[in-house]
């Protein structure tokens, strides 16, 4: 991308800064895991930063570090990636509701599961992740096979998202110049 995905602009926001207040707009708590050294745009108070202790353990060591970061109160947990622009709060409260009794509930969409889309019950994914991770596992779909899992569907979800925008992200500079367009925007890739 040539430059942070968190500090790209998105319309007057950052695209963190626009992940973050959408997910605040579903859930009590935001935490924010960030490699350690890594700046981040401005973010409400309100936010927690942690930084990510463990370098090169990939997603599933940020995953675990934001999960240790949350109160106690915190039971379900969404998680998300920086370059989510279309993310809904109504498709992370969709989520909560799917998961039932299972410990992680995740999109099957296009052929892929999305685990950076998908919430957790802390109290089992916690865990399971550090398990997996002293056995050098790091891939978050390994996450599948040590929890009770919910696969979501595609059609489950388009009650809150018709055209599943929420799984969009943004990972070529062509990705950022469309998102910008068909979010109604004006800019360029710098």
């Amino acid at each position: 991308m040539g430059q942070p995905k968190a500090w790209l602009a998105f319309g007057p926001e950052r695209l963190l800064q626009r992940v973050v207040r959408i997910v605040g707009e579903a859930a009590d708590v935001v935490v924010v895991v960030a490699a350690p050294g890594q700046e981040c745009p401005p973010l409400p108070n309100s936010v927690r930063i942690v930084r990510d202790s463990v370098s090169g353990r990939g997603p599933l060591q940020g995953l675990a570090a934001g999960m240790a970061a949350l109160p106690a109160s915190a039971e379900i947990v969404f998680a998300t990636a920086t370059d989510a622009p279309f993310l809904r709060p109504a498709w992370i409260s969709r989520l909560r509701e799917l998961i039932g009794e299972n410990d992680l509930a995740i999109p099957f969409v296009g052929d892929f599961h999305h685990p950076l889309s998908a919430v957790y019950r802390r109290a089992t994914s916690l865990p399971a992740i550090e398990n997996l991770l002293g056995q050098n596992r790091r891939r978050l779909l390994d996450l599948m096979d040590a929890l009770q899992t919910r696969v979501v569907d595609g059609d489950e979800l388009r009650l809150v998202d018709p055209e599943l925008a929420s799984l969009r992200n943004l990972n070529t500079p062509e990705d950022y110049v469309k998102a910008i367009s068909d979010a109604g925007l004006a800019a360029s890739f710098p």
